[in-house]
């Protein structure tokens, strides 16, 4: 049976890794072992911090519903069931927008809110 040499693949795999970990710093971007801990390390806090990114928004979202609903003596809590009441479909997205950007708007929607309590 033939020899098999796999030295040029494994040249190919590292140099594969070592691209990817261009940019890093100290070892982590020469040496192969810690690239590799390094990439699967990067890999795993991108995919986490995706969903972290999509929580921290909605946070976000509701601290400017709630800063634009200060004016009208209103809660936050009390809007949204207000909203829900009225089957008013409005994302928290949409509701930051408007309080931050079109206040008129916003004013109209808690209004709308507010005379059917």
């Amino acid at each position: 049976m033939s020899r098999v040499k796999r030295g040029i693949s494994v040249k190919k795999r590292h140099k594969k890794i070592l691209k990817q970990t261009k940019g890093y710093r100290g070892a982590r971007k020469h040496r192969i072992k810690l690239a590799k801990e390094a990439l699967l390390k990067a890999g795993f806090f991108a995919y986490r911090d995706r969903r972290v990114k999509k929580r921290n928004f909605r946070q976000l979202w509701i601290s400017k519903i709630n800063a634009g609903l200060k004016d009208h003596n209103l809660r936050y809590s009390q809007f949204i069931n207000g909203l829900k009441k009225q089957e008013l479909n409005y994302n928290r997205k949409i509701l930051a927008d408007l309080a931050e950007n079109n206040k008129e708007e916003f004013d109209k929607i808690v209004d709308k809110i507010k005379s059917k309590e």
